[in-house]
């Protein structure tokens, strides 16, 4: 059947999050080295360790992992949106979270300085949003399928920390149809309903529609419980065993074009 839509994943499939993040942490962890002496390499190490357990620690982890938000989002996220009672939680928290995580990971290395760690923390936020990266493919495929199929942006996170990162690139959100973000409709992927309210908002059938991510667990996985044409972009090579298999692997977007083509 002709494929009549497309979904996409936003971090890590039309934005480099990934690139994002590891800027920002080495542009902070060679200023706290600067100043302190410390191993950058083993400070960032330390800061993502602590700050994973720490945000598993909150009352509010079960809702960040149903809506599908990362600790390393949490690093620089002011959660100020989503109509959830746990967002207004996250928002209190998060100061004290970002202020903590680097306070522990100075600890670890040797440096008990509070002052520093808030110094870090508010660096590292202001280094994550000033590296809004987007792939060198995403806008030609955006331009290549405007018009010629529906276009639909499907992205798990807080809804006022997806739209900082669309803000970062004004040029992205006008390609789309229809935006959903997790934490505005209340679950995540690989959620089923998810993508089922996708397919209702595009006017698709499942086998009308693809959806094209970069997490196994999330957006591939999600989609083919839903019945929709999954296609995993792995630009690294990644490994995977035979427990979630995409309908298609591809390492550049530019390879969509075939899978369309052989849908006709």
């Amino acid at each position: 059947m002709k494929i009549e839509a497309v979904c996409f994943d936003l971090d890590d499939t039309l934005l480099w999050d990934e690139r994002s993040v590891r800027e920002a942490f080495e542009a902070v962890c060679k200023n706290a080295s600067d100043l302190t002496g410390v191993d950058p390499v083993k400070l960032e190490e330390s800061v993502r360790k602590e700050a994973r357990e720490l945000y598993e620690s909150y009352e509010t982890f079960p809702f960040t992992k149903l809506i599908g938000i990362n600790p390393f989002e949490g690093l620089w996220a002011n959660f100020n949106a989503g109509h959830q009672p746990e967002f207004r939680k996250l928002e209190q928290l998060a100061p004290v979270y970002r202020k903590e995580s680097w306070h522990l990971g100075l600890l670890a290395c040797g440096v008990d300085n509070k002052e520093l760690a808030s110094k870090l923390s508010d660096q590292f936020a202001a280094e994550r949003r000033a590296r809004p990266y987007i792939y060198e493919e995403t806008f030609q495929i955006l331009d290549e399928l405007k018009g010629k199929v529906k276009l639909l942006l499907l992205t798990n996170g807080c809804p006022a920390l997806q739209r900082e990162k669309l803000d970062g690139v004004p040029k992205l959100a006008p390609y789309f149809d229809e935006i959903i973000v997790s934490g505005s409709f209340g679950k995540g992927k690989p959620d089923v309903s998810i993508f089922e309210h996708a397919l209702s908002l595009l006017h698709t059938s499942p086998e009308q529609t693809i959806m094209v991510g970069d997490k196994l667990t999330t957006d591939i996985k999600g989609a083919l419980g839903a019945g929709i044409t999954a296609v995993w972009i792995n630009r690294d090579g990644k490994s995977r065993n035979d427990e979630i298999v995409p309908d298609y692997e591809i390492k550049h977007l530019s390879e969509l074009h075939d899978i369309l083509n052989s849908r006709v």
